[in-house]
């Protein structure tokens, strides 16, 4: 108790102090009714607001975690891009916040989530394979689950998420590292177009010819309209193998030696990630293995020989691999990634600063709250990851590579969202300062957009790129429309 009173008295934050639209303080109940009503009359049959005593709205609102849910005055299906256009321009004109979900995974209150009006874009859900042109169209309101199927009886796939119920439009405007990302870098440089919705209204489609959407959307996420559809890259996809195995800690040191030697090979069609939790008092290690072919080249044969605890690897089709994925926490959990720290590599020095930071905070955390899970993901790519697109919004700097960490905590007690908030900071600023003190120059290495908690300042994950961006915003979106919905804003 001593600790939770030390905890939630001396380190508490304002959780909902950064990436927030403008306060709903001038805009009572009543005004957002009236909001509501108004959009309801202006838009086509194609799409239909709903209040909280229909089931459609709390599918609307619902988010992956209760942590980032907020009760919004109305939600709106759009089923067309003129549509949202014609709700962009009620929302500036009346200046009500809002919110756009596509998949809803955003863990950061108020990023996709608001109590002002929620668009959800679920009825943009449509798969198209475009077979001449080697793209598939994405509508924004798919989960990477849906593409997936989708497209498995084709043979084809495109760069998406790597764990199941996933949306395309967060992790595709936010950068996206995918299974296939050393082969093909980024989603967002497997990005051949979008259409937009603008902040004016106005329906536009957007190239590469396009020089400043074109750099501001890829990594920029909400900044500069609405994106209705993505038109990806596809490539031939066979059977894949992998899966997760499980390990005791007494095998921390064989782990931390095999997974800094898979790292040294670079196998682009390889990829593997090493997760540690911690349960009643040890801290338990799970290795997920990817291979794009059905079976492995001998890139994991020094982690495969270490005896497992449990778990499976085998070839599959890629959906099939997909699917027999996880999300960290469960269903009814609070939770939220960390302020994600990323290194040039997971060298011992590094590995141990997670099992360390993983023993240290799990330990507090189960003090807390029982149900409390701490996961430290260490996920390595290939040397040559950004040299496979063009200037984007993010990374900043692509000429070199630096590895995201994801950072997650679940919970239950929502008084201690403040306490966890600062327990995530300090773990990622310990993880770092292991990284420097291992002569990995990481003092201003970008964070991924994804991964970082709100707070984050935008130099730390745009870093030169910040004034463009402000400028592009500035001249797009002069009136400031999508600054009344959340996230991060230039």
């Amino acid at each position: 108790m001593a600790l939770r009173t030390l905890l939630l008295g001396a380190f508490s934050l304002a959780l909902l102090s950064y990436g927030q639209p403008e306060a709903l303080e001038n805009h009572n109940p009543s005004d957002l009714l009236c909001t509501c009503n108004q959009i309801a009359l202006a838009i086509s049959d194609a799409s239909q607001v709903f209040f909280p005593s229909a089931p459609e709205y709390l599918s609307d609102i619902e988010h992956a975690t209760p942590s980032s849910t907020e009760v919004s005055a109305c939600s709106v299906e759009p089923g067309s891009a003129e549509d949202v256009g014609v709700i962009l321009r009620i929302l500036g004109s009346t200046r009500t916040p809002f919110a756009v979900k596509g998949g809803g995974h955003a863990f950061n209150p108020g990023f996709s989530s608001t109590r002002g009006v929620q668009i959800a874009m679920t009825r943009f859900n449509e798969t198209k394979v475009n077979s001449m042109t080697s793209t598939v169209d994405a509508g924004a309101g798919l989960i990477w689950d849906q593409v997936y199927k989708t497209l498995e009886p084709i043979g084809v796939n495109v760069l998406g998420g790597r764990l199941p119920g996933i949306g395309v439009a967060g992790l595709t405007l936010g950068g996206g590292y995918s299974f296939l990302s050393s082969q093909y870098g980024l989603t967002l440089d497997n990005v051949a177009g979008y259409e937009l919705v603008l902040p004016n209204g106005t329906v536009t489609n957007v190239t590469s010819e396009d020089d400043d959407l074109w750099f501001g959307l890829r990594g920029g996420f909400n900044n500069f309209g609405i994106v209705t559809k993505f038109i990806l890259k596809s490539y031939p996809q066979g059977d894949v193998w992998g899966g997760i195995r499980f390990y005791s800690e007494n095998q921390l040191g064989a782990i931390r030696e095999a997974f800094f030697k898979f790292q040294q090979k670079n196998d682009t069609k390889a990829e593997a990630a090493v997760s540690l939790s911690y349960s009643s008092g040890q801290v338990l290690c799970a290795v997920l293995f990817f291979y794009d072919a059905p079976a492995p080249s001998g890139v994991f044969d020094d982690l495969l020989d270490i005896p497992a605890t449990g778990g499976n690897v085998s070839t599959a089709s890629f959906f099939d691999f997909f699917q027999s994925l996880s999300a960290q926490g469960g269903v009814d959990s609070r939770r939220i990634f960390g302020d994600t720290v990323s290194v040039i590599q997971y060298s011992p020095a590094v590995f141990d600063a997670f099992v360390d930071q993983t023993k240290l905070w799990g330990a507090r955390l189960l003090v807390l709250d029982e149900s409390a899970t701490l996961t430290l993901t260490q996920e390595p790519f290939g040397k040559g990851i950004f040299s496979h697109g063009s200037g984007s919004a993010y990374p900043p700097d692509r000429s070199h590579v630096i590895a995201p960490s994801a950072l997650t905590i679940a919970w239950s007690n929502a008084s201690l969202d403040d306490t966890i908030a600062f327990a995530l900071r300090n773990i990622s600023n310990s993880i770092r300062a292991a990284a420097l003190a291992d002569g990995q120059d990481v003092s201003r290495a970008a964070l991924y957009p994804n991964y970082a908690i709100f707070g984050t300042p935008l130099e730390d994950i745009y870093g030169g790129n910040v004034e463009r961006l402000r400028k592009i915003r500035a001249k797009i979106d002069p009136k400031d429309v999508l600054g009344l919905a959340g996230g991060w804003k230039f």
